[in-house]
């Protein structure tokens, strides 16, 4: 059976650099959740955190459709169900165990806790796992329909661009709710509802992403090229101020219109920072205390977004005493961001005490 793609490969040596940048996003997410849920900070009140939002999920999402893209893969019945099953053990089970070990330990009282997480879109911050288990299941089944539809001689870039199209479609509908009321879960429809209950509405705000990694990884020389010329970063770095400060401090656009320099931004955002450790990727190898550091922490994000909830400080005077004096986009990100190390520190130290036992490693972590 012929390959799905006849693309060249991108270089087969491991993108260090793609780890740390991995190991970076978490750090970003780790300190997010300790200002949001740590320091009881409001996006709308902190001078960081809604800067940082605009791309630290996107991002990650980004990475992870990046990486999904193997064209050395012969996509056939077995090869879709093993892969299925793969993912299905390694991203659901972890999830159920430590949401449900969250309610336990963090709430007062189990079912009430319980019912409130199932009830939401985010469950309880354990959204992440579900949402990418979601859009892997979708991956994996469009690549094995992409594989038919080549036999059918059909242009290698319509399956992929078709699939962008219709991720930006669904996003979109999330930034309608007059047009798309079933896709607003504040107006307690049963469609939206289920939207929650499933955290489908999550997928459907970051399923772009994931398939624009997707495409940065298909046509990688192409990407670098462009990346590479004179014009292309100076052109996004303007697009993005004018972006971002409508975003943050302008608010010239409304209502639905508002989103267009929203989404600009979190395409343009995570290019930048994919650029940045492409371009010093020098700096981000095993050779370096930096760089050695943020890839192993990138090797471990799914054990510290599973245990990082777990040791979340409890600090709302941090976040009283922001809201009450002047914002430092400095001060505010440093403080979340170092507290945030020392949680992701404790994470791995539970991480590796779990990992002694094998049975631990492989259905907690995924790791045979």
């Amino acid at each position: 059976m012929e390959e799905i793609s006849t693309i060249p490969q991108p270089p087969k040596e491991r993108m260090q650099w793609l780890d740390a940048m991995r190991g970076f996003t978490m750090i970003l997410v780790v300190a997010f959740h300790v200002a949001q849920m740590g320091f009881d900070q409001s996006v709308k009140q902190s001078s960081s955190m809604s800067f940082l939002m605009l791309f630290r999920m996107p991002l990650f999402f980004f990475v992870s459709g990046f990486l999904a893209y193997k064209a050395s893969i012969k996509w056939d019945s077995e090869t879709l169900f093993t892969l299925l099953g793969k993912k299905i053990r390694v991203q659901l089970l972890p999830t159920i165990v430590f949401l449900l070990f969250s309610c336990v330990a963090l709430y007062p009282k189990f079912w009430p806790a319980l019912e409130n997480c199932l009830s939401s879109a985010t469950k309880g911050g354990y959204w992440f796992t579900l949402v990418l288990l979601y859009m892997f299941v979708v991956y994996y089944l469009f690549c094995y329909m992409e594989s038919w539809l080549k036999k059918q001689k059909c242009p290698s870039w319509l399956p992929i661009v078709v699939l962008f199209v219709l991720s930006l479609a669904l996003y979109e509908t999330c930034y309608l709710p007059k047009l798309c009321w079933w896709a607003d879960g504040r107006r307690g429809k049963i469609p939206s509802q289920i939207l929650n209950y499933t955290s489908l509405i999550q997928f459907m705000k970051y399923f772009p992403f994931f398939v624009f990694g997707n495409i940065v990884r298909r046509y990688w020389q192409k990407a670098q090229r462009l990346m590479d010329s004179q014009w292309f970063f100076p052109t996004l770095v303007v697009l993005v101020v004018f972006c971002t400060m409508d975003i943050l401090k302008w608010h010239t656009l409304r209502m639905a219109w508002a989103n267009i320099p929203s989404t600009l931004s979190k395409f343009i955002l995570l290019t930048m920072v994919f650029m940045y450790f492409r371009h010093y990727a020098q700096y981000f190898t095993q050779s370096t205390i930096i760089g050695s550091s943020l890839q192993y922490i990138g090797r471990r994000t799914l054990d510290i977004y599973l245990i990082h909830f777990l040791f979340l400080p409890n600090l709302p005077a941090v976040g009283t005493f922001f809201t009450s004096n002047k914002h430092n986009f400095v001060i505010d990100s440093s403080l979340s961001i170092l507290i945030g190390l020392l949680v992701i520190a404790f994470c791995i130290i539970t991480s590796n005490l779990l990992r002694i036992s094998p049975f631990f490693r492989k259905y907690l972590f995924g790791k045979g």
